[in-house]
C-alpha cells in the first residue's frame, strides 16, 4: 500500500519536500532549499528523509528555490531518476538553479577565508554549477492536463496552480488495492485569482488525500485590483514631484507582475509614460523565460499583448544586467521607476538604490511584498526613521509606501474558495507550508466548513494512502 512521509515545509515555509513510498520505490514531491538561521539551514539542507539513491523520481511543482533548490544536491548524492515538471518550470530552473549554485559557491568562498584564518578545514558548497546543470538535464517536461507514468503503478498529471509561470498542482493515481485506486493531490503553492500574466488556479480535483499549502492561512490581503490602483496612485504622485520610485522585488514572478501592471496603467493613460528600469540580471533572464511561454498567459495578458504589441518589453522599460549601467542610475535625474532585487532588501543592487535615494523626500520606496522579520524591507515598512546601509546610518526622508495585493500566494479567503467545492469528496487534508498557529486555526475553519479529517502535518509523520 502506498505511504506518505512528510519531511520539508511542514512546520515552516521553506524546504518543500514530501515523500511517497510505492512498491517500486520512493517518489519525491518537490526538493526545496531551506532558508533561515545559517547553521540550522545548513544542517537541514544536507539531510534527507531517505537516501537519494532510493528515490526513483521527483515531481516538481514549480521553480521557486524553496521548492526546487536542493535538486542539484540530490543529484550530487546519487539520484539518477527523472525530474518531472512543466516546460516553463524547466526553463526557469535552468537560470534559477545556476544562480543558486553561484550563491552557494560564493558563500563558501568567504566562509572558508574566515575558517582558514582560524586554522579550520575548508568546507564544500552544498552544490556547484555542474550539479545545477546536471539537475536541469534530468528534467522531463509534461504539459498541463496530460497523464504520465511516474513509476509502474503510479500515474500523475499537472494542473495549473496560478502561482508563477509554470506552477502546478500534482495529481497522483495509484494502482488498485483491494478494489480501490487511492488518489493524492499536492497543491504546491496556489496563486490568487486575477493575478497578473498567469491564469487563475485550476479548480482542485476530488481526491482521497489532499496535501494543501497554508502559507497565508489566517491572513487576508487586499485584492489585485486595489493593489493596482495603489500602484498607479503612488507612481503618479511621485512622478508629479519629479522623484524616483524604488521598488524592491523578487526576480521571478513579482518583477514581471509589477512591470505588467505598470504597462496596463501607462497603456490606459492612468499614469504618465516614463522610464522604468529593471535592474537585476536574474530578473532579466526570468523575463526572457516569461516571454518564451505565452501558453501560460491568461486572457488579459493576451489582450494587452494584442493591443500594444508588447507585454513585458514595452519601449519605456529598460532591462539592466551590466553593473556600470546600474551605477549610472545613481546620477540620472528622475522621474523614473527602478525595480530591483532582492525583494526584502537584504542583498543585491536594491540596497545601493535605496542608499542613493532614501534621503530625498521627492522619492518613494515602495514595498510591494511580504517582508520577513529583521530584514531591511521590514524595518522600512514598519516606519523606521533611520536605517543602516553599508555600515553607515541614513535618515529615511523618502516616502515609504506598502502594497499587499501583489502576492503570488492565495490568502485565506482564496484558499477557502478553492477548497469549498470538494468538501464532500475529499477524505482527508494535511496542511503544509505554513506557520503553526496559522495552520491550526485554518484546520479549525476547514472542519467548520464540513471537512471531517484535517490535520496540520508533522515532520516525519507517515500516513498510509
Amino acid at each position: 500500500m502506498p505511504e506518505l512521509l512528510f519531511h520539508g515545509a511542514v512546520e515552516e515555509v521553506t524546504g518543500s519536500m514530501h515523500m511517497v513510498n510505492t512498491p517500486q520505490g520512493w517518489i519525491a514531491l518537490d526538493c526545496g532549499l531551506y532558508h533561515g538561521r545559517r547553521d540550522e539551514a545548513e544542517k537541514k539542507n544536507r539531510a534527507w528523509p531517505v537516501p537519494p539513491t532510493e528515490i526513483q523520481a521527483v515531481l516538481l511543482s514549480h521553480a521557486h528555490i524553496d521548492h526546487s533548490g536542493r535538486l542539484p544536491r540530490l543529484v550530487r548524492e546519487g539520484f539518477t531518476g527523472p525530474i518531472f515538471c512543466t516546460p516553463a518550470t524547466r526553463d526557469l530552473c535552468a537560470i534559477m538553479l545556476a544562480d543558486s549554485a553561484h550563491i552557494q559557491e560564493e558563500d563558501v568562498f568567504y566562509v572558508n577565508k574566515r575558517r582558514g584564518r582560524k586554522g579550520l578545514p575548508a568546507i564544500e558548497p552544498l552544490y556547484d554549477a555542474s550539479d545545477a546543470r546536471a539537475a536541469v538535464s534530468m528534467m522531463q517536461t509534461v504539459s498541463y492536463g496530460r497523464w504520465f507514468q511516474v513509476v509502474p503503478g503510479v500515474l500523475a498529471s499537472f494542473q495549473d496552480a496560478g502561482h508563477i509561470l509554470g506552477s502546478a498542482g500534482v495529481r497522483l493515481e495509484f494502482a488498485k488495492n483491494n478494489g480501490h485506486a487511492p488518489s493524492l493531490f499536492f497543491t504546491g503553492d496556489l496563486g490568487r485569482p486575477n493575478k497578473a500574466i498567469v491564469r487563475d488556479p485550476h479548480p482542485l480535483p476530488p481526491c482521497d488525500t489532499l496535501i494543501c499549502e497554508s502559507t497565508y492561512a489566517g491572513r487576508t490581503n487586499e485584492s489585485v485590483e486595489v493593489a493596482q490602483e495603489n500602484l498607479s496612485r503612488i507612481v503618479g504622485d511621485t512622478y508629479e514631484r519629479g522623484g524616483k520610485v524604488i521598488i524592491p522585488a523578487f526576480s521571478v514572478g513579482r518583477t514581471q507582475s509589477i512591470v505588467y501592471h505598470l504597462h496596463e496603467e501607462i497603456a490606459a493613460g492612468r499614469i504618465p509614460d516614463h522610464p522604468v528600469f529593471v535592474d537585476s540580471p536574474l530578473a532579466v533572464s526570468a523575463t526572457e523565460v516569461f516571454l518564451m511561454h505565452p501558453e501560460c498567459y491568461d486572457a488579459e495578458a493576451r489582450e494587452l499583448k494584442a493591443l500594444t504589441g508588447k507585454l513585458l518589453n514595452p519601449p519605456w522599460c529598460t532591462y539592466i544586467r551590466n553593473v556600470e549601467e546600474s551605477k549610472r542610475l545613481h546620477t540620472t535625474k528622475g522621474p523614473y521607476t527602478i525595480v530591483s532585487a532582492s525583494g526584502m532588501c537584504e542583498a543585491g543592487r536594491i540596497r545601493h538604490h535605496i542608499k542613493n535615494n532614501i534621503t530625498d523626500p521627492k522619492n518613494t520606496i515602495l514595498i510591494a511584498g511580504y517582508q520577513a522579520a529583521h530584514t531591511l524591507g521590514r524595518r522600512l515598512g514598519d516606519g523606521a526613521k533611520e536605517v543602516n546601509l553599508f555600515h553607515e546610518p541614513y535618515r529615511v526622508k523618502a516616502r515609504v509606501e506598502q502594497i499587499h495585493g501583489f502576492s503570488a500566494h492565495a490568502d485565506e479567503d482564496d484558499l477557502l474558495r478553492l477548497l469549498e467545492p470538494i468538501k464532500n469528496e475529499t477524505k482527508r487534508i494535511y496542511l503544509v507550508h505554513g506557520e503553526e498557529e496559522g495552520r491550526q486555526t485554518f484546520a479549525e475553519k476547514l472542519r467548520g466548513m464540513g471537512f471531517n479529517n484535517v490535520e496540520a502535518s508533522q515532520p516525519g509523520q507517515r500516513v498510509e494512502l
